[in-house]
């Protein structure tokens, strides 16, 4: 829902700031051959801090979402902005990309849920909002897919019916 939604986008932002941080201060360090395990190795150091931190002062939240917050070694955009950003600035920048494409991250997190959480519910944060037949469909891991489907749909509906796009690969206008 969008608690969880929104709590994995605030590890992911937390990682993501980190990594940025630690690959900028130590980017003159790292040998070019081996920068990719280097990026795998300091993503995962952070990922168990977050890990270990959620598991110590936020265990009902932990219990929900642990095994989820591992998988964020594999999120491939924290890679990425080590690689592009990081790797090539100083610390303050690299760390205010990091929290940016990280609260990016958090609101499309946050938003799926949104969209998990009322269509599979009929509530927001728990508060039911709609006496409704939910689809249940929308609360089962599969519901993320649905969910992003439905986000893209009308996005692209919005791009054609108020921007003259074509929708989903139009690439600007």
């Amino acid at each position: 829902g969008v608690k969880n939604g929104t709590l994995m986008g605030v590890a992911v932002l937390f990682v993501m700031v980190m990594v940025n941080a630690t690959v900028s201060l130590i980017r003159n360090f790292i040998n070019p051959k081996v920068r990719i395990p280097s990026y795998m190795f300091i993503i995962a150091t952070w990922v168990t801090v977050t890990d270990l931190v959620m598991a110590a002062f936020a265990r009902d939240v932990y219990k929900q979402m642990g095994l989820y917050i591992m998988l964020i070694v594999a999120f491939a955009i924290v890679l990425s902005r080590a690689e592009v950003f990081a790797m090539r600035n100083k610390l303050i920048p690299s760390m205010i990309d990091g929290a940016g494409m990280g609260m990016g991250f958090l609101l499309a997190l946050a938003l799926i849920g949104v969209f998990r959480e009322f269509l599979g519910k009929g509530a927001l944060w728990g508060v039911q909002i709609l006496a409704v037949k939910p689809l249940p469909i929308m609360i089962l891991p599969a519901g993320g897919f649905f969910a992003m489907g439905l986000i893209m749909g009308g996005l692209n509906w919005i791009d054609r019916k108020y921007f003259g796009g074509t929708g989903g690969s139009s690439g600007g206008h």
